[in-house]
């Protein structure tokens, strides 16, 4: 989170040096800018990625576990060859996304591929 932290002070940084919005508190220069956090590009980032995994259409696909009606992520014990991938299943899944990806509405799960493969989903998020 430490890295996190300091890409974020930055951009709050940055904002603060933008004429009428300086001297605004951040999460309202955050919105007159039409921007969001570090954390919320991330969260949405992470979910267009299982959307992607979830359409065949990722690297991830054989990484992420999904329940039998292949809509809600779930988390299965098991372990890789690749300690690679167990740490992705265990960064990425557990911490990160499967919370989000199970609260989103069952039509923002299955939307259709748009031109760039996502167009679909990032109105919803």
């Amino acid at each position: 989170w430490s890295s996190i932290l300091r890409i974020e002070s930055v951009q709050r940084r940055f904002t603060r040096m933008i004429e009428g919005v300086g001297l605004l508190p951040y999460s309202e220069r955050l919105q007159v800018l039409q921007l969001t956090t570090l954390a919320e590009r991330r969260s949405r980032g992470d979910l267009i990625e299982v959307w992607k995994a979830s359409q065949g259409l990722s690297q991830l696909t054989g990484v992420l576990n999904f329940s039998r009606s292949g809509v809600n992520l779930i988390c299965k014990p098991g372990k890789s060859k690749s300690s690679k991938i167990n740490r992705i299943k265990r960064n990425f899944i557990n911490e990160r996304v499967m919370l989000f990806w199970n609260k989103l509405p069952i039509e923002v799960k299955n939307a259709p591929p748009g031109r760039n493969g996502h167009s679909a989903l990032i109105p919803l998020l």
